[in-house]
């Protein structure tokens, strides 16, 4: 794999970030931490989306310019983002100059090429969406149905994109494609939506939405959201309708857009239109997630159960976001809903990383050294010795299997489900401690065979450190240091001969990888 090209949807910033938010660029991240152990060349781009009538409403009632209220809320998605150790090679805002400049740009083109034209409109607009809707489309009492308010009637002279003129060839590609669409499931939805599509408008009236990129050459009409929006995929790597740079021919088109299920229609049938239209390549995949709910309630700023991406990490005082950003990409299975709540925080993070992975690794190294004054000797090596303690080969033969399992789960972005595959492994390591008791085994002078069961676990630890890595950037670097383990390995280089010959750790060198969230060291919010 040459490079990897990974993209978020762009978060509108007429708000602060919420943990919803959060959900999706932690998944984006583990994906792009992973790709990076596959391949030299990663690009993770993430943003704000700042144009609109929101952020224009917003702004006036707040007594600020829109320009004002961008550069706060965008500036704490930031914050938000370096506090959850989200590593994204680029950060686009479309107020950004060069997007601005370049999404008149494509915008003049499709107008001279005639796949936008101008038309007079009377339709339902809802501001929530920032899109007009069908009257079928509406609750039975003519509600948004995602927002529950009623669309506003607005009667305009618009610029208008031929989506129509796409349609076939959209539906082409996605059944042609079943990999498009992640998960599989939700193509359906699109093709059904496809069916009674209609010509989209691409632009308001000044009149109306000041907030916005001026139409060339017509500075009474704003570009509308999403040739805005959803251009930032080509605007952030240098695309221009005339000169692209090196970076745009590297990278596009992308191999996957993560967005959330709500979105999906303008990303799986608008954006591929424009890109049609551009006469450029679709992305290879749109990774629709699920939502997060709290306590198996939608979030809502009328229940008051907003929750901030970075409250978790100050309410259980927690020093690094792992165990978040763990528990996180584990509530649900691919393209599913998920839920948060504290009491399964708790239960599950101290399950698995604590008393599962923790502290297999730390009384493993305490046994080595305990017993061998933390020093690993020739005959424990697994591939110094054929005649290894019970079921070592088989179990490290499994390890190195897995990693392809995962890398297939990767492949299909079914995060939740390589991590299952992961604590699998630990599990197993667990079993085989148990099974062979090296504590019995010293006390019965059988010191070879003891050895090789700790070294056997270490070696699976070598794996399991790569392999979570991804998830928990910090809990990996702190056992890959305990382990002497190469963290920058990529993954196919991973072998059965991890550990080395030699002293590898002493009593002082070895510390918890991560706490209990409820022990008295780690937590002081049982308390409170």
């Amino acid at each position: 794999m040459d490079r990897f090209y990974i993209t978020t949807a762009i978060d509108y910033v007429n708000g602060a970030p919420h943990i919803g938010h959060a959900y999706e660029k932690i998944l984006t991240d583990i994906i792009a931490r992973h790709y990076s152990q596959r391949t030299n060349d990663m690009y993770f781009l993430t943003g704000t989306d700042e144009h609109g009538i929101k952020i224009q409403k917003t702004a006036a009632a707040k007594g600020i310019s829109p320009k004002e209220l961008c550069d706060e809320n965008s500036q704490k998605f930031k914050d938000a983002w370096k506090a959850l150790d989200i590593n994204y090679n680029k950060f686009i805002r479309t107020t950004d100059d060069y997007h601005k400049k370049t999404v008149q740009k494509i915008f003049k083109k499709l107008v001279e090429q005639g796949d936008i034209y101008k038309n007079s409109y009377e339709g339902l607009y809802c501001s929530g969406c920032e899109c007009f809707l069908n009257p079928k489309d509406l609750t039975e009492d003519g509600l948004c149905p995602d927002h529950l308010k009623k669309p506003d009637v607005v009667k305009e002279e618009n610029y208008f994109f031929k989506l129509t003129k796409y349609k076939d060839a959209i539906i082409k590609h996605i059944k042609e494609n079943p990999d498009f669409i992640v998960p599989a499931f939700r193509a359906n939805e699109v093709l059904n939506q496809l069916e009674d599509i209609q010509d989209i408008s691409v632009s308001r009236a000044k009149s109306n939405v000041k907030w916005g990129i001026d139409v060339l050459d017509d500075p009474e009409q704003s570009i509308y959201v999403w040739i805005d929006a959803l251009s930032n995929y080509i605007t952030a790597i240098g695309y221009d309708t005339e000169n692209p740079s090196e970076d745009f021919k590297k990278y596009w088109p992308v191999d996957v857009h993560v967005i959330g299920k709500d979105i999906l229609k303008f990303h799986s049938i608008y954006w591929p239109a424009f890109l049609l239209a551009l006469d450029l390549p679709l992305p290879k995949h749109i990774f629709a997630h699920g939502w997060i709910t709290i306590d198996e309630t939608k979030m809502s700023k009328s229940l008051g159960n907003v929750i901030s991406p970075t409250s978790v990490l100050e309410s259980f005082e927690l020093k690094e976001p792992d165990a978040f950003r763990y528990y996180m990409a584990t509530s649900a299975p691919c393209g599913r809903d998920g839920n948060y709540s504290d009491d399964d925080f708790k239960e599950k993070v101290n399950a698995h990383l604590a008393n599962s992975m923790g502290n297999l690794l730390n009384r493993t190294l305490s046994m080595l050294v305990k017993y061998f004054d933390g020093e690993v000797k020739e005959e424990f090596l697994i591939s110094a010795n054929n005649e290894l303690v019970e079921g070592s080969q088989k179990l490290i033969k499994h390890a190195l299997g897995t990693v392809k399992v995962v890398e297939n789960h990767f492949n299909h972005f079914e995060i939740a489900e390589a991590a299952q595959e992961i604590m699998g492994i630990v599990d197993m390591a667990n079993k085989f401690v148990t099974d062979n008791a090296p504590w019995t085994l010293a006390k019965e002078g059988k010191m070879t065979e003891c050895g090789q069961v700790l070294t056997t676990v270490l070696e699976i630890m070598c794996v399991v450190t790569a392999l979570i890595y991804p998830y928990c950037p910090n809990f990996a670097k702190e056992m890959a240091r305990q382990l002497s383990f190469n963290l920058d390995a990529k993954l196919d280089d991973l072998t059965s001969d991890n550990i080395k010959c030699g002293k590898l750790i002493s009593k002082e060198e070895i510390k918890p990888v991560f706490l209990r969230v409820d022990s008295e060291l780690a937590d002081k919010s049982a308390k409170k």
